[in-house]
């Protein structure tokens, strides 16, 4: 009976599409510093680009990476993820 009580609550529904949406940047974010990290750094050490004094690849895997991160997270966060109350159905009609 207890599966059932979590089926119809929506906050469970709620709970899983943000934690889809999480995984969704985890994901992302995994295969941008991948990419970068392994796709240019993996070339001969003279043959690097630097910017800021870094190497191109740990500045667009480590710096940009993490700028590009906090902006996603912060797009989601604002428009995709709804404020959800932690009190039960019951707790809430009592308390009126």
């Amino acid at each position: 009976m207890e599966k059932q009580s979590h089926k119809k609550d929506p906050r469970f529904k709620i709970a899983e599409r943000e934690a889809w949406i999480g995984i969704g940047l985890v994901v992302f974010n995994f295969i941008w510093w991948f990419g970068f990290a392994y796709g240019m750094g993996s070339g001969p050490v003279e043959k690097y680009e630097f910017i800021f004094g870094l190497p191109a690849w740990f500045f667009y895997s480590c710096v940009a990476g993490i700028i590009i991160m906090v902006i996603l997270v912060i797009i989601v966060v604002k428009f995709f993820f709804k404020d959800v109350s932690f009190e039960e159905e019951e707790e809430r009609g009592a308390s009126k």
